[in-house]
């Protein structure tokens, strides 16, 4: 049909009516159409292995796609070090560049959808990312998403109070004063060692809540409290292997954040990847033998 040029209340209403059938259709994608978590399964060293095996396999296969997806997470890293070099915001650096990877999930959720479609049989692109902000996706996804920032600024808050404890309240004087102050000092070893634990306890819940549940999100029409649940059922099925996998995450995170977290063009997408894979391995389809 030909689309005619309208007066402003007609411009107005189907601005309001359009908007109106976004929202319910976002509001209605938070309903779940399943009620319990699904089966699963044991995984261990093996299936982490193909995880990462299949994810550098979808690296490569969409690799410069990819990277554009994934551009704007080591650009906003290195807006982290920006806004940090200013000496009041020193003490906030390191915690920044590690909570920052509690956003990672939230990040890939357009390479979970490449990957799933990849296992499909389906020519994907980098378009196919896109695919993802269906509107039966997009709402529990931001949902969830806004979960994980609020524990980004809860640990930022944990990490000011830390600081404050232990170095502070003031500012360093320097760079130099503040890393002499952080490595040769009780204080500063006191502030790294309860740094660690509570970012170890922050990065533990969103382990647990996240690595099953973002990509059962864009798999299936599970309902946030459904998707939680399978990824609470998965890590205490397989605590060991999570475990495992939590510290694989941190420390390809660690290596991809030098120089500039510039090197989170590659990690970030095979994680966002082998993620997809592992939760595959983990949670079944009734379709799958």
């Amino acid at each position: 049909m030909v689309k005619t040029i309208g007066n402003p209340l007609t411009w107005a209403a189907d601005a309001v009516f359009g908007t109106g059938r976004t929202v319910g259709a976002v509001a209605d994608a938070m309903a779940s159409q399943e009620t319990i978590p699904p089966p699963t399964r044991q995984i261990g060293d093996t299936e982490i292995r193909n995880a990462l095996r299949k994810g550098v396999d979808d690296f490569k296969n969409f690799r410069s796609d990819v990277m554009f997806l994934v551009a704007i997470y080591p650009i906003i890293g290195i807006c982290l070090v920006v806004v940090s070099s200013d000496l009041a915001l020193l003490p906030l650096l390191f915690p920044l560049a590690a909570g920052f990877a509690l956003l990672g999930p939230i990040a890939a959720i357009g390479l979970y959808e490449m990957s799933k479609q990849r296992e499909a049989g389906k020519e994907v692109g980098w378009s196919a990312g896109l695919q993802a902000l269906r509107a039966h996706i997009v709402g529990p996804v931001m949902a969830l998403g806004i979960y994980l920032f609020a524990m980004f600024v809860l640990w930022i808050m944990a990490a000011i109070m830390i600081y404050s404890f232990t170095l502070g309240p003031e500012p360093p004087i320097s760079v130099s004063a503040f890393a002499v102050d952080t490595l040769t000092t009780g204080a500063g070893w006191m502030m790294i060692l309860i740094g660690m634990g509570v970012g170890l306890v922050f990065a533990s819940i969103v382990l647990v809540i996240s690595v099953i549940s973002f990509p059962m999100l864009i798999d299936r029409r599970a309902g946030i409290p459904v998707a939680v649940a399978t990824s609470v059922k998965v890590a205490k099925q397989n605590p060991v292997t999570i475990a495992k996998w939590g510290l694989i995450v941190a420390l390809l995170m660690a290596l991809g954040s030098i120089p500039f977290f510039l090197g989170l063009i590659i990690v970030l997408p095979i994680l966002g990847h082998a993620t997809w894979h592992l939760y595959r391995a983990a949670v079944p389809r009734l379709t799958d033998s």
